[in-house]
């Protein structure tokens, strides 16, 4: 089984274990069950969870967006933009059981391709936990930052960096 092969569509049922998941991973970074929840209702498509032998190792949560404008941390969208420029990468946690796997990098190729069937140009994310490097070597890379992101990023600590790459 390929690394491509543990990522399947999220479903309702899962959101405790994402819950649990993010935990883990994301200590500094609590956001509400309800935060999961409202995007994988407002755009299924981009919510994933990479699973094998019936155990949750990680999970990707991501939604149309605009550039530059990310959601603040723990809060609810309310709905998706009217007219988005880029795929948002909102929250992706993998276990570090699934390290050394390739979730990642499969994980990146399945997001490019629903960008692209989407007609968003771009997908966006802020790197957190000294992940820039990580992102870079899946062709992400730094954004300039205006006043209004740069406050948002503080939020999420020092090393906080706002990425994009470009949808082949």
């Amino acid at each position: 089984m390929t690394a491509t092969d543990l990522w399947r569509p999220m479903t309702p049922a899962d959101l405790p274990a994402v819950q649990d998941v993010a935990e883990i991973v994301h200590p500094l970074y609590p956001e509400s069950p309800a935060v999961a929840a409202e995007r994988l209702a407002l755009y299924p498509a981009g919510c994933l969870v990479a699973e094998r032998d019936g155990l949750l190792l990680g999970y990707a949560v991501s939604h149309p967006g605009l550039l530059c404008r990310p959601p603040a941390l723990d809060s609810l969208l309310g709905r998706l933009p009217e007219k988005p420029d880029c795929l948002y990468l909102h929250d992706i946690a993998l276990l570090p059981a699934a390290r050394g796997l390739g979730l990642g990098a499969a994980l990146v190729a399945r997001l490019l391709k629903l960008a692209k069937a989407e007609g968003l140009p771009l997908l966006a994310l802020t790197a957190v936990n000294n992940s820039a490097a990580y992102w870079r070597r899946q062709g992400f890379v730094s954004h300039e930052a205006d006043a209004a992101l740069a406050a948002k990023l503080a939020s999420y600590g020092e090393d906080a960096l706002y990425l994009v790459r470009a949808v082949d």
